[in-house]
């Protein structure tokens, strides 16, 4: 059975499935559905699978905290596999431009300006803000999309399909909405707004610099955001 939580609850309740009999459970990007608040609802699913016997694999790009305390409550004696230490790739550069929280407006305009770029991926902290910004950019000419949670699936592909195509030069998204992107051309990322750990600025950053091609990861830092940006 492969499934998305949500639908195999709806399943489960209705008795249209039993999963008595499975002696495996794979949890396929595991910290997506950690960031998409879907930890409540595999708990659940748990619940109606035998825990005796079974073989448990997590696949997850980051570790979150959450990750991991699900991991040590359902996990027994488990293995580890690193593909590869979870840090920013060495073809991106990083730099940060400190400024308050009504500048940033005009700096991002400015900075796109001056700058030679291919396509851009922009990160907001917010659906809303994510909406109100890819607004603010089209008023300046630029070819933009929007990508964020309020969207319907059908428009979401639209954008990331236009995107990749070359129809849109720059596209704003949160954080949940962008998982899953992958389009190798992407030059510069942006963080409009500061990440809220280390884990989503690599995830955020590796969507640049990819097969070898040089990246420029560039993030907006406000004055409380000091102590996130020396971690970082």
């Amino acid at each position: 059975v492969i499934a998305c939580p949500g639908r195999l609850l709806d399943h489960i309740s209705d008795r249209k499935i039993n999963l008595s009999k499975v002696n495996m459970l794979v949890l396929d990007e595991a910290d997506t559905m950690c960031d998409m608040g879907f930890l409540p609802d595999i708990e659940k699913i748990l619940k109606h699978i035998p825990s005796r016997d079974r073989q448990n694999i997590f696949f997850a790009a980051t570790m979150p905290k959450e990750i991991r305390i699900l991991a040590s409550n359902i996990l027994n004696n488990p293995a580890t596999i690193q593909i590869d230490k979870i840090a920013p790739v060495k073809t991106v550069s990083h730099s940060i431009y400190p400024v308050i929280e009504s500048f940033k407006k005009r700096l991002i305009v400015d900075l796109l300006n001056c700058t030679a770029t291919g396509r851009v991926l922009i990160f907001a902290r917010t659906k809303h803000k994510a909406h109100w910004l890819s607004k603010h950019l089209s008023k300046f000419k630029y070819r933009v999309a929007e990508l964020q949670g309020n969207m319907s699936q059908n428009r979401r592909q639209q954008a990331i399909d236009g995107f990749r195509k070359g129809k849109y030069d720059i596209l704003v998204a949160t954080d949940v909405a962008a998982r899953g992107i992958d389009v190798s051309e992407i030059s510069h990322v942006i963080n409009f707004d500061m990440p809220n750990s280390v884990d989503t600025y690599i995830h955020r950053i590796g969507r640049t610099g990819r097969a070898e091609n040089i990246g420029e990861a560039i993030t907006f830092t406000l004055p409380e955001d000091e102590f996130l940006v020396r971690k970082i």
